[in-house]
């Protein structure tokens, strides 16, 4: 069995009409692929025609692909029309499990034997949703951040029986189709970026409930503060800068986790020690690729003010 080369793909088949199937659908298509798409819901065409058309003119904003065009689109009558030809298969329906492992095992069962199967799961892992499958080694995790035509972040693992092969093919394509891909070491509930995001949201939830802060202090501490460095540094990075010269190994010795008033949040830190300090350091260094403190600080200066001067515009 020979997969098609991921940057080589034509046709892809979209399994869901909701929100973040119509937004698979809408990248897609931008990027220039043929896409063919099922839905069980009699409305499902007309959904999702409606939220394509409604993300159009942000796609057509970042800028199109060469042949990019909303007559691309075919709608299927059925899930087995749908997956005919499509190298690559990306499944959006609810999460739901009893759902995710029926409608896989279908579309494995219906789709080409070379063709990478991806599900759009908030939280399952594909361990648990593969169970049916015939061929199990071609399904991977593709989760995706909403809206998935905007927001370039995709997660991508496998389960206990996807094949490793898969996984590097899906991420290759994920990339290729214009997408951020993060490969994941292993399976984890809600993957990395909602288990960061539930995070915050339940420290923000607990600040809320004791009185220490009110809705709109939070979202604009937020919105003003971290999340405009978040737009492009990630916490090791914007902590390894705080290390000065010594970078993250100075951060971690002057001020370990958990050294700061632990009043400063409801979570619990781990040891960061022996190896787990030793690789956090060695992350960073390897993020940084040998820029030092001065030139990160301009970099980071400059993206920000890029930043702000685009909210300003916004």
């Amino acid at each position: 069995m020979t997969r098609v080369e991921p940057g080589a793909v034509e046709r892809i088949c979209c399994i869901g009409a909701g929100v973040i199937g119509s937004g698979w659908v809408a990248h897609f298509l931008a990027r220039g692929y043929r896409v063919s798409a099922w839905d069980p819901a009699p409305d499902g065409e007309a959904r999702m025609n409606r939220l394509v058309e409604a993300a159009w003119p942000a796609l057509e904003q970042l800028g199109l692909a060469v042949g990019a065009s909303r007559d691309r689109l075919v709608f299927e009558p059925t899930l087995a029309r749908a997956v005919e030809g499509a190298a690559f298969v990306q499944e959006s329906a609810p999460d739901r499990l009893p759902l995710k492992i029926d409608l896989l095992a279908e579309i494995d069962a219906a789709a080409m034997p070379e063709a990478v199967i991806a599900s759009s799961t908030s939280g399952f892992g594909m361990t648990e949703m593969q169970v049916k499958a015939a061929r199990p080694e071609r399904l991977v995790v593709g989760h995706p951040f909403n809206p998935p035509y905007l927001v370039p972040l995709v997660e991508v693992v496998g389960g206990a029986r996807t094949a490793p092969d898969a996984v590097d093919w899906a991420t290759a394509f994920y990339e290729a189709a214009g997408k951020t891909a993060v490969r994941m070491s292993r399976e984890v509930p809600g993957f990395i970026a909602n288990r960061l995001q539930e995070a915050l949201w339940y420290e923000a939830l607990h600040m809320v409930a004791a009185g220490e802060a009110t809705v709109e202090e939070i979202d604009l501490a937020v919105t003003a503060g971290p999340g405009l460095r978040w737009a492009f540094m990630g916490p090791f990075l914007t902590f390894h800068l705080a290390g000065g010269e010594g970078g993250m190994g100075h951060m971690l010795n002057h001020w370990p986790p958990g050294s700061m008033d632990p009043a400063w949040t409801r979570l619990v830190p781990p040891a960061v020690e022996g190896a787990l300090r030793d690789g956090i350091v060695e992350g960073c260094e390897a993020e940084a690729a040998g820029r030092g403190p001065t030139e990160l600080i301009a970099e980071r200066d400059r993206k920000l003010i890029a930043v702000i001067k685009a909210l300003r515009e916004a």
